[in-house]
């Protein structure tokens, strides 16, 4: 429907004009009409006005000077200037004044209903944009914490180390070079309320100041800070901290912990500054408050305990994980699990720590099918958060990983590539000779670049590490069943020293070879 308003001090032009329109428009249009210029703007002022028709010579307010001052109120309604002087002057004028036609009086009957029809298209375009636009942000509300969450994820949880930041920090439209880290507990956060809370410190975080906020990992979100030129300073990091417990103390009604890294401006340290923050939250008393990484001195900063190898030992599970060795993520999962339980006395914290891999092991899945969906996945937080049996916990957690190992190994076995699957299996029948990437590269017929391309890709290691994976896992199987001296095995996997065969076995398995052989 379209609203449209004839303005004119003569009543037949108004008579003349509704009925072309009323005939030829029948239930397309409004009518609303003025005979002055001060009343068409009062009615454009508060009706929802689509055309104009406008008498260019009224006495008071003229037809240009109404046009102009609708303009300036509400610029997209489309003006048709009337006047019963065809005069360039006045025509200049109008066009000058955005007026959309320029029709001289009396009125032909053809022109008035194609210049309402070509009127009616401008519009319908112009609601279209609007439209669309509305969408468009609405879309983009609900895909930025999307974007912000894979961020922060990418940042600190993925195993690739060359994140574009700066891809991402364009996009939110985030120029500074200075950032600090703040890791954000807040009690009480179940699979019911996570959602509804993490929307709502969202935005109450974005009303102070703007930053990229990650979704819950059970009770706690990763905010990054960016800090402004003038800014960059504890001082006015401290202020706008506060700032944040105290609002959402305030508004959450829960008990708020904030662990806040120092501040840096080299992207590649976002993980370390994240681990920062996550010591200076576990030193927040549970009563709540803020605790900075800056303030903690040395000796009481969480060192990794030697007997705790469980880094050592994700990195290398995440690597079986992409490499679909079912075998392999079994003992290591195990291993891994045994690990975190006996470092971790918190409950939460292994919950953490869990749902940190596995959000880490789908990702390694949908880098290498992008379609992959898990819908244990999407329970995967609710699962974690409401069950308090260390037990029923491992075993869910190993089912998971197990999962993404097996549609993994799946994926690869129906998509390998045909030129790695031809040196992988040249490379399992001749271990005691040497392998190099050139050879490899001339027996399949490729350049060595595009075969240590496409096997990073395959295999998530690179060629040289996958060759030594392949040697030390022979290695391990002739220790266990066969009666081959360490001496001979050596050279069957293809190495010619024995002291260098037991250090990269020993780095790989935790134990020398006769150890192990024992």
């Amino acid at each position: 429907m379209y609203n449209i308003l004839l303005t004119d001090d003569e009543q037949i032009v108004i008579d003349s004009l509704s009925f072309i329109i009323n005939k030829n428009f029948e239930g397309q249009v409004n009518l609303y009409t003025a005979n002055s210029g001060t009343k068409a703007l009062e009615i454009a002022t508060n009706e929802d006005i689509d055309i104009i028709f406008m008498d260019i010579n009224m006495p008071g307010l003229s037809g240009l000077d109404t046009v102009s001052c609708i303009n300036k109120l509400k610029p997209d309604i489309v003006i048709v200037i009337l006047s019963a002087f065809d005069r360039f002057q006045y025509a200049q004028e109008a066009m000058n004044l955005g007026a959309f036609k320029y029709i001289t009086k009396p009125v032909n009957r053809n022109v008035v209903i194609q210049t309402i029809r070509s009127a009616m298209d401008l519009i319908d375009n112009k609601r279209g944009t609007q439209t669309a636009n509305i969408e468009l942000h609405k879309k983009l509300d609900f895909v930025s914490p999307m974007i912000e969450n894979d961020f922060i994820f990418a940042c600190i949880f993925s195993k690739d180390s060359n994140v574009d930041v700066q891809s991402y920090l364009e996009y939110f439209g985030l120029t500074n070079r200075a950032w600090a880290i703040a890791c954000v507990e807040i009690k009480n956060i179940n699979s019911e309320n996570q959602h509804d809370i993490y929307m709502y410190v969202r935005r109450l975080l974005s009303e102070e100041h703007r930053c990229i906020v990650s979704s819950f990992i059970m009770n706690m979100t990763i905010v990054y800070i960016p800090l402004e030129e003038g800014q960059d300073n504890r001082e006015w990091l401290e202020i706008l901290v506060k700032k944040f417990h105290s609002k959402l103390s305030f508004n959450v009604q829960r008990e708020i912990r904030i662990g806040v890294s120092r501040i840096e401006n080299k992207f590649d340290l976002i993980k370390s500054a994240y681990n920062k923050a996550s010591s200076a939250l576990s030193m927040v008393p549970a009563s709540g408050g803020i605790k900075y990484a800056e303030d903690i001195p040395e000796s009481e900063e969480a060192e990794p305990n030697p007997d705790d190898n469980s880094n050592e030992l994700k990195k290398k599970l995440f690597i079986k994980i992409r490499q679909g060795d079912l075998d392999g993520v079994k003992n290591l999962v195990q291993l891994y699990t045994e690990k975190v339980i006996s470092s971790e006395q918190d409950l939460n914290k292994i919950k953490n720590r869990f749902f940190e891999a596995i959000v880490t092991g789908r990702n390694i899945v949908t880098e290498i099918d992008e379609q992959y969906a898990n819908k244990s996945f999407d329970d995967a937080f609710s699962v974690l958060n409401g069950e308090n049996d260390i037990k029923m916990l491992c075993d869910y957690f190993k089912k998971m990983l197990l999962e993404y190992t097996a549609d993994i190994n799946n994926t690869k076995n129906h998509a390998e590539n045909p030129v790695v699957a031809k040196v992988c299996d040249y490379i399992n029948t001749h271990l005691s000779e040497e392998l190099s990437l050139d050879q490899m590269s001339e027996y399949a017929g490729v350049s060595s670049f595009y075969l240590s391309k496409i096997f990073k890709e395959e295999k998530g290691v690179n060629y040289i590490a996958f060759v030594t994976d392949r040697r030390l896992e022979m290695g391990q199987k002739l220790l266990k069943e066969s009666q081959l001296s360490i001496k001979e095995i050596t050279a069957e996997i293809g190495y010619n020293d024995q002291n260098y065969f037991s250090r990269l076995f020993k780095n790989k398995f935790g134990l020398s070879p006769s150890e192990y052989r024992r």
